[in-house]
């Protein structure tokens, strides 16, 4: 990456992408991508690889499409859980990805019409493509760095920013991010949220939470660990400042156990983190059906493949209240496709079109960028 990005459960300074390519018997190629974290979904790159292994690939060998609409739903079929009900949402993502791409590129179909599989009468071709710009989000950088950061930003007319907290020097971090955009703030054309990653208590996240209350903060990105379980209600009633669910937001399961704590009144969808484009379609209807606003997030690090499946859920998704991802060169020196996907001025973004994922992963730089040489698993 072109920078350290730290938060209060990471430090990275590359990007460590699983790219998974399918190859049909016809030769055509479909690619999807994953990025493993163990402290969201508990699986680790090399459990993905064994997942794929030992759970996809028998299923998609079984697999004979007659058309596109068999093909998504077998790609919405995909479990989320092993034999064992241990979570593989990271490795389903990239699976699911690769499956839709390569037979939308042998069938000639977008991932348009997944919308009408998923939610007919409620998801569409608009999407929030017009009401809907990407935002950037502020490490945990020192506090002396962050006008400057925030005011490089600015100059490209960004509007959301997203400031990680929860270490030692979250408060004059804090202070300098409200200081740095207080005259977009107080016009209410800059948004503020705050990602803490799961870094408090019940105790600590209600002392901290009470403490920024007057501050101008839309919301707060998971101030508790990843199993508070009920204590999301309890720092609910706690503090005025909403919460926003992410590392606790992995299934439909988790969504709705959340939904009946009534603790989040956020939801944080990552397509990498949930499982795929079509789980992450459906559990922005589930929070629209409970009044829950909802975000599209990203992996720090993607490649264009899941900026590519991010725009597809902007495209289909309405409502979205906030984007992240597409970053492209602004955060990587390289790419898996010849012009990454990187949105413009204002955090601006066109849609992808054509068939399957609408990008071009090229061989040679999967090749050139590969820390270890391709794993093939023959059919």
């Amino acid at each position: 990456m072109r920078r350290a990005f730290s938060h209060a459960a990471a430090r990275r300074i590359c990007a460590e992408p699983i790219v998974v390519r399918i190859e049909l018997s016809d030769h055509t190629l479909g690619h999807g991508e994953t990025h493993p974290r163990t402290y969201v979904t508990g699986e680790s790159h090399q459990d993905v690889i064994e997942t794929i292994r030992e759970v996809f690939v028998p299923i998609l060998v079984e697999l004979r499409p007659a058309n596109f609409g068999e093909v998504i739903e077998a790609a919405a079929n995909l479990p989320v859980e092993d034999k064992n009900g241990r979570v593989i949402a990271a490795a389903r993502a990239a699976v699911e990805l690769a499956l839709l791409d390569a037979y939308g590129r042998a069938m000639r179909r977008s991932l348009a019409s997944l919308a009408g599989y998923v939610e007919e009468r409620w998801l569409g071709s608009v999407g929030s493509r017009s009401s809907v710009r990407f935002g950037v989000v502020i490490s945990g950088m020192e506090p002396g760095r962050i006008g400057r950061f925030v005011r490089k930003v600015r100059l490209g007319m960004i509007r959301h920013f997203k400031l990680k907290v929860g270490d030692v020097d979250d408060q004059p971090r804090l202070e300098a991010t409200v200081r740095a955009l207080r005259r977009g703030l107080d016009r209410r054309s800059v948004t503020l949220v705050v990602d803490a990653n799961g870094a408090w208590n019940l105790g600590q996240a209600t002392e901290k939470l009470r403490a920024w209350e007057g501050l101008p903060i839309t919301c707060v990105e998971q101030p508790l660990q990843k199993d508070a379980g009920p204590d999301w209600a309890a720092l609910a009633a706690a503090t005025r400042l909403p919460l926003m669910a992410d590392e606790s937001l992995v299934t439909a399961e988790d969504a709705e156990a959340l939904i009946a704590q009534d603790g989040a009144s956020w939801f944080n969808i990552r397509i990498s983190k949930n499982g795929g484009l079509i789980p992450a379609m459906r559990l922005s209807a589930m929070a629209r059906r409970h009044n829950v606003s909802y975000q599209l997030g990203c992996m720090v690090g993607e490649t264009s493949v899941l900026s590519a499946a991010g725009r597809w859920f902007l495209q289909m998704v309405p409502g979205v209240r906030f984007a992240e991802g597409s970053y492209g060169r602004f955060l990587l020196r390289d790419g898996v496709v010849r012009r990454p996907l990187r949105f413009s001025l204002g955090g601006r973004w066109q849609p992808v079109g054509g068939s399957g994922l609408g990008i071009e992963v090229e061989a040679e730089r999967l090749e050139r960028l590969a820390v270890i040489p391709a794993v093939e698993i023959p059919f």
